[in-house]
């Protein structure tokens, strides 16, 4: 279960405890804390929340900056997304989890704001339900409203170029990122969202992910398959199953629509689950649910 979307009318630091009390023995959490560099003091409270409980981190994101506000990610932002990978990487390694997730970013022109926080300054936060909503801007308002050629306007030789540099940032810290966590025998997983979330967020297909992946080229780098945002974009995650569960490195689900547990929506889940079956590795439970019931649905 995903330890920063369910439980969050508890403290972050007891919520492994009641994944352990729900009969979970492995989670996956989004960067807890925020900003790239923890106190050592919170990384040990975190650790040892799970250790007590006694389940298995078994994914963590990279820092995605300020989710609340609208920020996806950090790979083209290089100086904070590198502060953050031998921390993020440590604590993996220390907890035993071998997936990281590095989100990729929103690349319109301004759209990531910069975040001076010295190093030892970040403290843990609680993710309220609801906290990862899309910034409050309509798709393309990131860009500028000119439309004279240059101006930084959709589809224009500026905007082009800017996308281009933005990709070969995210390239580089991305193999930077796996050859570090190499070292601990960890994956890092590249993730597409959907774009009526994240209007500004530009991997929006399995697609457009591998591509990443594939410009990357390390054996560490691997898709990661959240069904419910690949669904809400029309494709086919059936079909993605079955052709590319080699390339995937770890899966998340949710319902669609309303992002709610699996069966609340329209998708074929019992159909989903029997195509998971060449597929090895842990499957995250990444939706919504307020009150109890959240998971009688494991039951049926």
């Amino acid at each position: 279960m995903n330890l920063s979307i369910l439980f969050t009318d508890l403290p972050l630091l007891e919520r492994p405890a009641a994944a352990a009390e729900a009969g979970f023995t492995a989670v996956e959490m989004w960067w807890p804390f925020d900003g790239p560099t923890p106190s050592d003091r919170d990384l040990r409270a975190l650790q040892s929340a799970m250790e007590d409980a006694g389940v298995q981190l078994v994914a963590l994101n990279f820092d995605a900056g300020d989710m609340a506000n609208g920020d996806r990610g950090m790979l083209t932002q290089t100086d904070r997304f590198l502060a953050n990978v031998d921390v993020a990487v440590g604590l993996a390694g220390r907890l035993g989890c071998r997936i990281l997730n590095a989100l990729y970013g929103n690349t319109a022109p301004g759209s990531a704001r910069p975040h001076n926080i010295a190093p030892g300054s970040a403290h843990l936060h609680n993710i309220a339900p609801g906290s990862a909503r899309p910034h409050n801007a309509a798709p393309g308002s990131a860009y500028p409203s000119s439309t004279h050629p240059g101006s930084g306007a959709p589809g224009s030789a500026r905007t082009r170029d800017v996308d281009a540099g933005h990709r070969r940032v995210a390239v580089a810290n991305l193999a930077h990122a796996a050859k570090r966590a190499a070292d601990i025998g960890a994956t890092v997983v590249v993730e597409a969202l959907n774009s009526h979330e994240n209007p500004r967020y530009p991997l929006t297909s399995s697609r457009q992910a591998l591509e990443v992946i594939d410009q990357v080229g390390m054996d560490n780098v691997k898709l990661l398959a959240d069904l419910y945002h690949l669904h809400r974009m029309g494709e086919d995650v059936l079909g993605l199953l079955d052709t590319q569960a080699h390339r995937i490195g770890h899966v998340q689900v949710a319902d669609d629509p309303g992002r709610g547990y699996p069966g609340s929506g329209r998708m074929p889940y019992t159909e989903i689950f029997n195509r998971l079956g060449t597929y090895e590795g842990y499957v995250g439970l990444e939706y919504r649910h307020e009150g109890p019931g959240a998971f009688d649905w494991r039951n049926g």
